[in-house]
Parts: C-alpha cells; sequence; structure tokens
C-alpha cells in the first residue's frame, strides 16, 4: 500500500530525533570551544560575541550557538544584555574575591580527599607537572606556567574521586581564570615561589599527609589572591 503524501513530506520521528541529537551535540561542541577560547583570553573580558560570527567560525548553524551560548550563561562565563547581544563576561575584583573564598574552601578540601584516594601514578604526574614548572620559571614565561598550573591543580581536584567536588570547583576557576592569568602575567618574578608551593603540596598528598595538604591548599589560595592585589595594585579584602 503507497504511502500518503502528507506521510512522504513529514520527517520521520527516527529522523527528527537524529536532527535533535546532532542539533546537541554541535551545541556542547560549540560550547567546550568557546569555554576553552575564554578561559585561555582567545576571548577577552567584555568582547562582544556576535552569533552569525560565531556560527560561521565553527563551521555550524546558529541554533547550536544559540543554545551554547545559554549554557555558557548559566555558567557565569557570558552575559546577555537585552537588546546589546552577548559578551565575555568581566568579574569585578570584590567578585573575584569572593570566588577565591570558595576555592580556598573547595581546594582545603580537595587536598583532604586527593592525600587519601590518589593513585600512585597520578602522584608522578603532578611530580612531572612540577618539573616542567622549574623548567619554565627560568625563563618567565607566563602563559606556558599558567597552563601548567591548570594542568596540576585539576589534576589534583580529578584525584580527590568525588564528582560533584570537581564539578563545582571548575566551575569557580573557570570564573577566576582570566584574573588567574592576569596574575601570573604581571608578576612572573613569583613564578619560583608558586612552584616551590606546587612541590610542597605534591610531597604532602604524596605523604598521605592530609592536614597538611589541605592547610598548604588553602594557603596557596590566599596567597594567589593576595598576588592578585598586588599585581592590580589594590588592597587585598579581609
Amino acid at each position: 500500500m503507497p504511502m500518503p503524501p502528507d506521510t512522504l513530506k513529514r520527517p520521520s520521528t527516527a529522523v527528527q530525533a537524529i536532527d535533535l541529537l546532532r542539533e546537541h551535540s554541535l551545541a556542547t561542541l560549540a560550547q567546550q570551544e568557546l569555554e576553552r577560547r575564554i578561559v585561555s583570553g582567545e576571548m577577552a573580558a567584555g568582547a562582544k560575541l556576535n552569533e552569525v560570527d560565531v556560527a560561521t567560525a565553527l563551521g555550524m548553524s546558529r541554533g547550536p550557538v544559540r543554545e551554547a551560548f545559554r549554557a555558557l550563561s548559566q555558567a557565569g562565563l557570558v552575559r546577555v544584555e537585552k537588546n546589546r547581544g552577548v559578551f565575555v563576561r568581566q568579574i569585578l575584583l570584590e567578585e573575584a574575591d569572593e570566588y577565591y573564598e570558595v576555592r580556598a574552601a573547595l581546594e582545603g578540601l580537595i587536598g583532604r580527599l586527593a592525600a587519601r584516594r590518589i593513585a600512585i601514578d597520578e602522584i608522578e604526574q603532578l611530580r612531572a607537572v612540577v618539573r616542567r614548572m622549574h623548567q619554565v620559571q627560568k625563563s618567565r614565561r607566563a602563559e606556558e606556567y599558567f597552563a601548567l598550573n591548570v594542568e596540576f591543580h585539576d589534576g589534583l581536584a580529578r584525584a580527590a574521586r568525588n564528582n560533584a567536588l570537581l564539578a563545582n570547583y571548575r566551575g569557580v576557576v573557570n570564573q577566576l581564570d582570566l584574573y588567574r592569568r592576569a596574575t601570573i602575567a604581571r608578576s612572573a618574578e613569583n613564578i619560583p615561589l608558586s612552584t616551590q608551593e606546587h612541590e610542597a603540596i605534591v610531597e604532602a598528598v604524596a605523604a598521605r599527609n592530609e592536614q597538611r595538604a589541605e592547610t598548604l591548599l588553602v594557603e596557596h589560595v590566599l596567597v594567589s589572591r593576595q598576588r592578585l592585589h598586588v599585581a592590580l595594585g589594590a588592597g587585598v579584602a579581609n
């Protein structure tokens, strides 16, 4: 029996499902790529993001990009202004201070759990990162050091074996990354001190000393906040 003409024109449920899945996958890819560019500094704080231009650059339609903008807005990486557009979010110094306080608490917990749960190969990976930090500190290459810093702390967070903690940690860090980049770039003379702090942290974790790992990580974050204020010529909030 031949199919009715209107049935031939109407996409099947399977085709609709595939199209929906494809749009969702593209939106996820767009979100991940835009997040990478924002966090890396390729897209500067305050920059306006044009939906058409972004879609063209990523080789996709505007729909997935629009969805990516919504997700990035919920993550706090962009702000959507009615009748004006989408902008890479700029965080005020006062907001950064608040995020640093939250990050200090999260890092402390990460240190305690990582000291309890980290695997031997993960310890060696962190030590390898620290060795690369020692190499970079001689040339004071801020961008390269920033990447190693991110790799170290994310590896430590994964070693804590707590997905909820990892997700919250990454969310806070994404908010701070532009400020953290500025801290390292403007105060490259602190790179050797920062490397020493990372070395002490990994050895405390390797020794399974939960209290020391927690204390060192909290202090490391608060010192980083202090360096930010010094780099920007501002006083440190209490």
